[in-house]
């Protein structure tokens, strides 16, 4: 007898949000058809999020409606434009409708035959209206303000979102968060097909918001939480479930900007690697590694500057006085300059932004200065510099960090959070000998490729960095540093010829 086979079961039909991130998060979007319950306090965000949702679909030719219960339809419009939708617009070209229901808690009776019949009514009018294929309930506390009945209460939010299954609506159902539950009747979650939980905190008095997949029927999701930044750009989440140890290694190198460098390396960094330049202040990190951009806009490629200690027009000037232009890239440009305080935003809302920011620039090269800016907290900051750096290697982008290091700490055992992380690892120090400082170089660790194991000296002069002369055998403390002439500098006294 033939055997018969199963039944296959075809996979969850899903709708892209067009949420920068969101859409890898969840395998693909939302449950196409079903109803998606976003839930978060005061200020989360659950309004941006369900109107960048629709006027995503609306740009993917999929209109939308939007009931609102608390703010009137030119009141939304006015609240998010500084996000650059233009909602009156799309609403003039029947691919938007925005719908204010005023419910008044005093007119609402806890009786027996209390249903949403009215609502439904008003609803499907609206999406025959346009042809909506999205929807919109913003926030759903309003329509069940005034019963208390949980049991009539959970019967109308199951028929609610068993009415939004039958039209096949791919619906965004707002909600507030409760205290010790998702939302405040602690019901909303159990009925809904997919939940997502938008969080604002604060901690230290700076303030980080993140997201979560609680829950998704029928798909697998990412369960992480994940930052996210709401700008004048709207909505963008920072995956972190999607990267990892999945990129290509170039072989192609790359100059540092600095000849003598790329010899002490074998011929410059390799294509798309990360480089760790650490030093105490003062002992030329910017310098060193801004030669870098310097030479990477020389061979054409753009730029990116995270800059978190200078300004870009005193990042121009400074670099001005080592025989570098950095407002010439600029106007070409091929230089993108980001500069911020590390205290104004949290350090999720930090790295939400470069990852953003790299996505728009499309950068070849990206330089971070410092990283030692964003926090005192090691596990932090090497969790945050494993994002980054996993992201920059899946995009082929050679990235160089500094670091800063105390005076007189070890800087192999200070580094060594983040050391693991770095392909190459310069280490600048400072010598002092005979009443006299002067700056030295070595290479600490370069992977994959033959590299000086020196240590030399060098010196930021007018025309730019000059690092003096092989020195095979040197030993390794910086108190036994011999000293080469440099190339059109002369010796100083009591140095070896």
């Amino acid at each position: 007898m033939p055997v018969k086979k199963p039944a296959i079961v075809s996979a969850l039909p899903k709708a892209r949000s067009g949420i920068r991130g969101l859409d890898e998060i969840t395998g693909g979007g939302l449950p196409r058809g079903r109803p998606t319950l976003v839930c978060g306090g005061a200020g989360a965000g659950k309004t941006l999020f369900a109107v960048e949702f629709l006027v995503r679909g609306i740009e993917m030719g999929e209109p939308g409606v939007f009931m609102a219960f608390e703010e009137t339809a030119e009141e939304l419009a006015q609240n998010v434009a500084s996000l650059g939708f233009d909602l009156e617009h799309l609403s003039a070209q029947k691919r938007l409708l925005v719908d204010f229901v005023r419910v008044e808690r005093t007119e609402i009776e806890e009786t027996g035959d209390y249903d949403l019949e009215g609502l439904f009514v008003r609803l499907g009018h609206a999406i025959d209206t346009i042809g909506a294929k999205r929807v919109v309930l913003d926030t759903i506390e309003s329509l069940f303000a005034g019963l208390s009945n949980t049991t009539l209460l959970r019967a109308e939010l199951r028929r609610l979102f068993r009415w939004l299954k039958d039209r096949r609506m791919t619906a965004v159902v707002t909600a507030e968060r409760g205290a010790g539950v998702l939302t405040r009747s602690g019901l909303e979650e159990f009925v809904s097909d997919c939940v997502i939980l938008l969080d604002h905190r604060v901690t230290d008095q700076v303030s980080t918001r993140r997201l979560r997949v609680v829950k998704y029927r029928g798909s697998a999701h990412g369960t992480n939480e994940y930052p996210f930044l709401v700008d004048d750009s709207g909505f963008s989440v920072l995956p972190i479930t999607s990267l990892g140890l999945q990129h290509r290694a170039s072989a192609k190198r790359v100059s540092t900007g600095i000849p003598r460098l790329d010899s002490m390396l074998g011929g410059g960094y390799f294509q798309g690697s990360t480089v760790l330049v650490s030093g105490a202040a003062g002992s030329g990190k910017t310098s060193v590694a801004a030669r870098f951009i310097q030479a990477s806009c020389v061979r054409g490629e753009r730029c990116l500057f995270f800059a978190f200690e200078e300004s870009p027009q005193q990042l121009a000037r400074n670099m001005r006085s080592i025989g570098m232009d950095l407002g010439r890239w600029r106007k070409r440009g091929l230089l993108r300059l980001e500069s911020a305080r590390p205290a104004v935003y949290g350090l999720e809302t930090h790295l939400a932004f470069m990852h953003r920011t790299i996505r728009e620039f499309r950068p070849a090269a990206v330089l971070v200065d410092p990283i030692t800016d964003f926090t005192t907290a090691l596990d932090d900051n090497k969790a945050m510099l494993t994002r980054l750096i996993d992201f920059l290697k899946m995009e082929g982008i050679t990235a160089v960090f500094t670091s800063l290091t105390s005076a007189g700490e070890q800087v192999e055992q200070s580094e060594g959070g983040v050391s693991s992380l770095i392909d190459t690892w310069i280490v600048l120090r400072d010598v002092e000998r005979d009443g006299r400082r002067s700056r030295a170089i070595c290479v600490l660790k370069s992977r994959g490729m033959q590299h000086s194991h020196d240590i030399r000296e060098f010196r930021i002069t007018k025309r730019g960095i000059e690092i003096g002369e092989d020195q095979p055998g040197l030993p390794d403390s910086p108190a036994k540093v011999r000293i080469r002439k440099l190339p059109g500098i002369p010796a100083r006294k009591g140095a070896k010829r």
